[in-house]
């Protein structure tokens, strides 16, 4: 998705949208190595937070014209199918 945006924003909103879905997944993979539920809870809390933050990067994006309202439309669709899933991951642990 970032391959779009303008070189200028390489060091900016480009790599911070980049490292927030980095992430998402990095969080899931270290909760999972804890030694009890409530520490990988608190993972899967941490990867939330950061697809909260890729879909603001995303809404940023859009706002700037780095992307159009369809791909907008379909990143956040999926983004919040995510958060779905790692909220009721996250549920069931507690």
């Amino acid at each position: 998705m970032t391959a779009d945006f303008p070189a200028r924003e390489i060091y900016s909103i480009s790599n911070q949208l980049q490292r927030a879905s980095v992430s998402i997944a990095s969080n899931i993979a270290e909760g999972s190595s804890r030694t009890s539920e409530k520490e990988f809870s608190r993972y899967l809390e941490y990867a939330l937070g950061s697809a909260y933050e890729v879909e603001t990067q995303i809404t940023i994006a859009s706002k700037l014209k780095y992307i159009d309202q369809k791909k907008k439309e379909e990143f956040l669709c999926k983004l919040t199918i995510l958060e779905k899933q790692i909220n009721q991951f996250r549920n069931k642990l507690k």
